[in-house]
């Protein structure tokens, strides 16, 4: 603990005050502190009205209730965590000494189809933020509309871009901020009451996310601070955030008072010569120093080696930062899980993509699994308790956590059967192939069939622009027989090349079949826009091929209601079982790399957080008990198990489904074990720094 400060005079006549009016009294920023710190004459008013909360700023302060106060935040996902767990991360994040949680809102959780509006469970944000609140925690509200966040199209509903006209994303474009307009309608009038002047958490709210780093658009900028002020009013900080250069400042800031420009930088910068170019970049006094994004780790994209960065020298960091009373925001105090397809990507150019992995550990300071016992956790804790205004919570213990052992596996169904007997999954018809988002699959996988006359001496496939993964298949066509689909290839968007066709000897119509996967929509960058599927003609030896089937694959996400996959479905028991004793032979006589469905049951005495392991299986994504736990694809690397949260598991008897969409495991095995692990795949790969 630091000392007391000297302002005696001062300290007893605001705690009579306080007294008198019943408010709440929160500690000061505890010394040492520079003679800038002490309260200034024209901060008089902050002793006549005191029973008034009010977070603003002044002086190149933040004042708190009319007492100079320090931010020492950190970023927590409400959307990455699963409720049960939220007091749980909370806690933590305490106890790591901070006074503020930071938080985006990603509209696609929040209305994931157009008009279908979504505040329950894992998208509850105002139960989120009165459990900050309860827990003495600040909010710094990140609202958007665009969030970037490492988050599917940056947090945008997948559905803006099946709007025709296209829109411009993030920018004045009116078609745009007409469905902005109507977003924030929604979501600020929900968090006006939990306002921090009003009794409640949140001191900040942010306008848009690093602008600066993507455009100019002054107008958009000052639309977004106009329509906060509309639903919000004026006694609250609006901010923008945006990396700390000379460029990105003036692209991304908002001249005047209204808004206060916060900055983020690489975490191995010295702060302060930063910090003095914000101040360019406020208005005089009203620009306290804040690191709003302060890197506690880094983001790691399948195919990488996991982000690690060093304890020590991230604490020195923040100590940079904290010892001459400036804030910071740890990003990512937490980081948790991207549950479902939720995962973002990054791309610079069409060949450059890259997608994010399941896990948003973040190598942050709090664990995906919320462990607290790490030396990062220890390290920013020791600094954070230098400078902090009051004593630091005790450190919880970590969850317990469980391997349930071998859980063996079935194969239940091929995916390509259950949409020849789904009589509920309708096919969409079209000359040419057409978007996902135009068929209504917003993520997952979308399935395009199409038939031709094979040549006898095979025939060469391209598919110029494909987001993001296609695997090809062939198959004859007979009255007859049922044939087995054939693997030819798979076609990637980071290294699309043509594909030859074998040669089938069909006697009749060849059948093609391509299932596209989105791995993630890019969510930073000038490639926003960013559709997934077959986005270009299909070519066949050069000629276009006409007379396509689309058929959605319902595979429920993260916000969506249970019991929606055809083969968790009851009606569907019967088939399934059935199917498991079918032989799949291709009279093609090749590997089939066929997708299918595999299922498995585990028995769960105590109910305890767990890991599943897929170590040598292929590629897809797990359920278990009918939530998508994620994409898992252990070949590449570098996360080989799935995190499983207590909450998610049962006592008894538990299910867990895979659509694996290559090779399964051999002896068709997961474990369960009861740690994480990202050495899988590649060795040779190294972090990618954005």
């Amino acid at each position: 603990m630091a000392k007391g400060r000297s302002l005696k005079s001062t300290k007893i006549i605001v705690l009579l005050l306080c007294l008198v009016a019943f408010s709440t009294v929160f500690a000061p920023l505890p010394s040492p502190l520079s003679n800038s710190l002490k309260p200034h004459n024209h901060h008089h008013h902050h002793q006549q009205v005191v029973n008034a909360r009010k977070f603003e700023i002044a002086d190149d302060m933040f004042w708190k209730d009319g007492e100079p106060f320090r931010i020492i935040g950190g970023d927590l996902h409400y959307f990455r965590t699963l409720p049960e767990y939220w007091e749980d991360r909370l806690t933590r994040a305490k106890a790591l000494g901070l006074n503020a949680i930071q938080t985006y809102v990603p509209w696609n959780l929040h209305e994931p189809k157009e008009g279908q509006l979504d505040f329950n469970a894992i998208a509850d944000i105002v139960s989120f933020l009165e459990l900050c609140q309860k827990l003495d925690l600040l909010v710094m509200l990140r609202a958007g509309p665009y969030i970037c966040a490492e988050w599917d199209l940056g947090g945008f509903p997948a559905w803006l871009l099946t709007k025709n006209p296209a829109i411009r994303l993030r920018s004045s474009d009116p078609a745009y901020l007409t469905l902005v307009d109507k977003w924030w309608g929604i979501l600020l009038p929900k968090i006006a009451p939990l306002l921090y002047h009003k009794g409640g958490p949140i001191i900040m709210v942010q306008i848009e996310n690093e602008f600066g780093s993507y455009g100019v658009d002054k107008d958009y900028l000052h639309h977004l601070v106009n329509l906060a002020r509309s639903h919000l009013g004026d006694d609250l900080i609006l901010y923008t955030t945006d990396g700390g250069t000379r460029d990105t400042l003036t692209k991304g800031t908002i001249n005047g008072e209204s808004v206060f420009s916060a900055v983020d930088f690489s975490t191995g910068e010295d702060p302060w010569p930063i910090f003095n170019l914000q101040k360019e970049f406020n208005t005089p006094g009203k620009s306290p120093p804040l690191s709003a994004e302060f890197y506690t780790g880094w983001l790691t994209h399948w195919g990488e080696n996991i982000a690690k960065t060093d304890a020590t020298s991230t604490a020195s960091a923040l100590e940079k930062i904290l010892s001459r009373n400036g804030s910071a925001v740890l990003y990512m105090a937490h980081g948790g899980t991207n549950f479902g397809f939720y995962n973002g990507a990054n791309g610079a150019q069409e060949s450059d993509y890259l997608a994010d992995l399941t896990s948003y550990d973040y190598d942050a300071p709090i664990s995906e699994s919320g462990d607290v016992d790490g030396a990062k956790f220890k390290a920013l804790r020791r600094v954070i308790a230098k400078y902090s205004a009051v004593s630091l919570p005790p450190v919880p213990k970590n969850n317990e956590k469980t391997g349930y052992g071998r859980i063996q596996l079935e194969k239940s169904s091929s995916l390509f059967d259950i949409l020849d007997t789904n009589v509920h999954i309708k096919a969409i018809e079209s000359e040419n192939p057409i978007s996902m988002e135009a068929a209504g699959q917003m993520f997952g996988f979308l399935l395009y069939t199409s038939e031709y006359i094979a040549n006898g001496k095979g025939s060469t496939l391209s598919i110029p622009k494909v987001h993001d993964r296609a695997q090809v298949y062939v198959t004859c066509l007979s009255k007859n027989k049922k044939e087995r689909p054939q693997y030819v290839a798979t076609i990637n968007r980071w290294s699309n090349k043509p594909v030859n066709l074998p040669k089938t000897g069909c006697a009749s119509t060849s059948k093609l079949l391509i299932l596209v996967e989105n791995m993630g929509r890019l969510n930073y960058g000038q490639l926003l826009f960013d559709s997934k599927g077959i986005l270009s003609p299909v070519y066949l030896d050069g000629k276009p091929l006409l007379k396509w089937k689309m058929l959605p694959i319902p595979l429920s996400n993260l916000n969506q209601p249970k019991k929606i996959n055809p083969v968790f479905d009851k009606p569907y028991s019967t088939f399934i079982r059935a199917s498991t004793r079918k032989t799949l032979k291709s009279s093609l006589g090749v590997d089939l790399k066929e997708p299918g469905f595999y299922t498995g049951d585990f028995v769960v005495d105590k109910v305890t957080d767990t890991y599943m392991s897929f170590n040598g299986w292929g590629k897809g994504v797990a359920f278990v008990n009918d939530f998508n736990i994620g994409r898992f694809w252990p070949s590449f690397g570098p996360q080989c198990n799935l995190y499983v949260p207590a909450p998610v598991l049962r006592h008894g008897k538990n299910v867990l489904v895979i659509l694996e969409l290559e090779s399964p495991e051999r002896e068709l095995v997961v474990n369960s074990v009861n740690q994480s692990d990202f050495t899988c795949g590649s060795k040779h790969t190294r972090v990618h720094r954005l």
